[in-house]
């Protein structure tokens, strides 16, 4: 058990106090609206969104997780971060013409205008399970885990500091001060993660590692392949990575609504898109700051680390950084952890007020609206912290977060994404898609947890059983849910309601945002190039 020095409490508790201060300061810009409170008025730049999707995405999950996955893999699991870039540039072209020109406040509500109110419920029911068990619970577990190695804090009170004061500005402000304080986090969540990289390379020296080259040898050269993957010691192909990241991606960035809301509040479509393209710029660093310190840690600290991986941060931070600025990732990690939990409070505030509330009682109030976004923030949390401290039992919890997302996300993405580039999509098919598809991969992943099938554990993905690892179940999990929509497409030959406007011509994009996606593309091309 580690104590904190008095320096390191009073870095942590200045970092508090900023983010409340800014939180709530900029509360009394979000007007007494619902439009107000829930999409910050749509009055967001490119900045702010690019800085809060990135913050917004990036939690003590991928913190702790990144590492682990350098140090026990290599720069591989990097993948899933520079494969945002390109479906960001996806979120940028395809969706937000289609989001911003119907005006919707959720994406449920999309899927009504789109197909109907069904396929809009059971979106709802599902972003609302995946902000609570995944967003939230898993955020907090994940950040209470590396305060109890550090300072010996239990877990269950490390998660009711950072809900308290999470939930203050949050349930306060709404949107604009979630995406405000998101964007104070981004930076200190780079300077953190950045600090501990350059301490880390400056200790190679002390183990006899004074250049690349003697790097790649000490810790096997294949940890700095981005395209190499032993599909036989490690159960995944590149190509795995790459298509069943392609399903999570699309999911993730462009139909999840604790990541879309902030494109939804946008001040136009071309700051909608600028903010996701400077997302995808910010998406290239966290390789470069948080899973090559895990390879790092690799060369510095395998003995330390030992058989429990999931420690490769605390033990850099514990290892690495002096006095004070111990204390500047601690707030590194609260921004990770906190910048996650608003957005996935935000949003699911605004699910349960739009889909739930304002279907059962249109005529509902701003003020009524807003009361009731604030006391759904507040269950919502409770919830939360009641659920995320039995996620100790899981398994490695970067691993653990995608593989349930898997289970509806391919389903998702076949509605909105064959439902956007086609009309011959049926509201029918959009429903038992959704049904349909999400079942069958739940299933699947029930049996492959807890079933033992002719005597192999894990027997889907076990090479001795089927051989089909998570990542690959994912994208077949989506040619099964295209099938699902397609053949029930068909033959349905009931009335579409879809709107005349609704796939009206999008207007250009401007030079500045043409020119962007083509650097960004160009410049992941050369970061492939090096490290292929």
């Amino acid at each position: 058990m580690q104590k904190a020095s008095a320096i390191d409490i009073v870095v942590i508790i200045l970092y508090l106090a900023l983010i409340l201060f800014v939180g709530l300061w900029y509360s009394r810009r979000s007007k007494n609206t619902s439009e107000g409170y829930f999409l910050a008025g749509k009055s967001l730049t490119w900045s702010v969104i690019g800085a809060s999707l990135f913050a917004s995405n990036i939690s003590t999950v991928h913190l702790v997780g990144l590492a682990e996955s350098g140090f026990v893999d290599g720069i591989v699991w990097g993948n899933f971060e520079w494969f945002s870039a390109f479906e960001l540039i996806i979120l940028a072209f395809i969706f937000v013409p289609f989001y911003l020109r119907t005006k919707i406040t959720t994406l449920p509500e999309f899927l009504e205008k789109r197909y109907d109110s069904r396929s809009r419920v059971l979106l709802a029911i599902f972003s609302i399970t995946a902000a609570l068990f995944m967003h939230i619970g898993v955020s907090f577990y994940a950040g209470a885990v590396v305060f109890e190695k550090m300072f010996g804090i239990h877990i269950i009170i490390s998660i009711v500091i950072i809900a308290i004061a999470t939930g203050i500005y949050t349930v306060i402000g709404g949107l604009v001060s979630v995406v405000v304080t998101e964007t104070v986090q981004t930076i200190i969540l780079i300077i953190g993660s950045l600090t501990i990289t350059i301490l880390a390379i400056y200790q190679l020296p002390e183990v006899g590692i004074h250049s690349y080259e003697a790097l790649k040898e000490a810790v096997d050269p294949d940890r700095f392949k981005a395209v190499s993957f032993d599909e036989v010691k490690k159960g995944f192909s590149f190509l795995d990575i790459l298509f069943g990241h392609l399903i999570l991606g699309i999911w993730y960035w462009c139909t999840d609504q604790t990541i879309v809301q902030r494109v939804l509040g946008a001040r136009s479509e071309k700051q909608a898109k600028l903010g996701a393209l400077f997302a995808g710029f910010l998406k290239i660093l966290p390789v470069f700051i948080m899973v090559i310190p895990g390879i790092l840690a690799f060369a510095l600290f395998k003995e330390d680390v030992g058989a429990n991986t999931k420690s490769v941060l605390p033990v850099m931070i514990l290892k690495l950084m002096p006095i004070g600025l111990k204390g500047l990732m601690v707030a590194a990690l609260l921004a990770a952890v906190m910048s996650s939990v608003a957005a996935a409070l935000n949003s699911c505030s605004t699910l349960i007020v739009y889909d739930v509330f304002n279907k059962l009682k249109p005529n509902l109030s701003d003020a009524r609206k807003i009361q009731i976004g604030k006391i759904t923030s507040i269950a919502v949390l409770i919830l939360a912290v009641a659920w995320s401290p039995f996620l100790g039992d899981l398994g490695a919890i970067f691993e653990l977060i995608n593989q349930m997302f898997s289970i509806f996300a391919p389903s998702i993405v076949a509605v909105f994404l064959w439902g956007i580039l086609s009309k011959k999509g049926t509201a029918n098919a959009a429903f038992w898609t959704l049904l349909g598809g999400s079942l069958i991969a739940a299933v699947i992943f029930l049996i492959e947890k807890y079933a033992t099938i002719g005597g192999i554990k894990n027997y889907i993905s076990n090479p001795e059983g089927l051989g089909i690892n998570w990542l690959r179940q994912t994208y077949v999990y989506f040619i099964i849910s295209s099938s699902i929509y397609v053949l029930i497409s068909f033959f349905d030959k009931s009335e579409q309601h879809i709107p005349d406007t609704f796939y009206l011509k999008a207007t250009r994009s401007s030079k500045i945002v043409n020119y962007l996606s083509i650097c960004l593309v160009v410049i992941m091309l050369i970061i492939y190039a090096i490290f292929y």
